[in-house]
């Protein structure tokens, strides 16, 4: 493998605002380190495109850690980049070879709609989260942990679930473009605790309702969202919210 700097073509979604029609524009990204981080590589081009009087490439990203998950972008085909178990700031250039072309868009889906090139506008999962990702009793403070024993495996299984970071990858790369792998995961995370429990019914409805209010589509179970995951979210939470869903249906 070479460490050499790169040459790279770029085809790039540009897009003015959710109601104009975008298209792809090509860049050149050269003398890119391998070393160099997917959105560092994007700041290099963008240094470029302002220094010759044009437009910079619009991209969202805040934490650069995988961590906010605001970098969401589809690159050749994959939410996120080649790479599992990534963000789009932790994909390194040396995933790429020298004269690659790599082919970068926003996340397709109605439910998230383009604000500019690849930011897209992602407050459905906000609304959904207000619809009921809440607990509203007094859980305690710190000393209180050792009274409420909550068994190993749900301890575990609501950690997993609350890694869930929001970016919206599942939906990306659902191809019914469905949000049940968050809403799973967000049910998860907080269904499993004794302090959960009591707004476990409502919660589930609401979410679920406002879920379908923005418009994304229904799960088919094809896994696509498990796959393409950065924190490798489990489709089991999935199964656990249908139960979950079902018996506050029935009640």
């Amino acid at each position: 493998m070479s460490h050499g700097n790169m040459n790279l073509t770029l085809k790039v979604w540009k897009q003015k605002n959710k109601n104009e029609r975008g298209r792809f524009e090509t860049y050149q990204a050269k003398g890119i380190s391998p070393d160099m981080s997917f959105l560092e590589m994007f700041d290099v081009v963008n240094e470029g495109l302002i220094n010759e009087g044009k437009e910079p490439i619009a991209f969202d990203h805040d934490c650069r850690e995988g961590i906010c998950g605001m970098c969401s972008m589809y690159i050749n085909g994959r939410p996120h980049g080649p790479k599992e178990g990534i963000t789009t700031c932790q994909l390194h250039m040396r995933s790429f070879k020298d004269g690659d072309t790599i082919v970068v868009e926003p996340w397709r889906s109605a439910a998230f709609p383009v604000i500019k090139d690849l930011v897209v506008d992602r407050s459905s999962f906000d609304r959904i989260m207000a619809a009921g990702g809440f607990v509203s009793v007094n859980t305690g403070n710190a000393k209180d942990a050792n009274n409420i024993l909550i068994p190993k495996d749900d301890a575990d299984t609501a950690f997993n679930a609350a890694a869930c970071i929001g970016c919206g990858a599942c939906v990306a790369a659902c191809k019914n473009a469905s949000a049940m792998l968050f809403v799973s995961a967000k049910v998860s995370q907080l269904a499993l605790l004794p302090q959960g429990k009591i707004e476990a019914k409502n919660r589930v409805l609401n979410m679920v309702k406002q879920m379908d209010e923005e418009g994304f589509g229904n799960c088919t179970n094809t896994g696509a969202c498990e796959a393409e995951c950065p924190k490798e979210i489990s489709l089991e939470n999935i199964a656990r919210m249908n139960r979950e869903y079902l018996g506050a249906s029935l009640t």
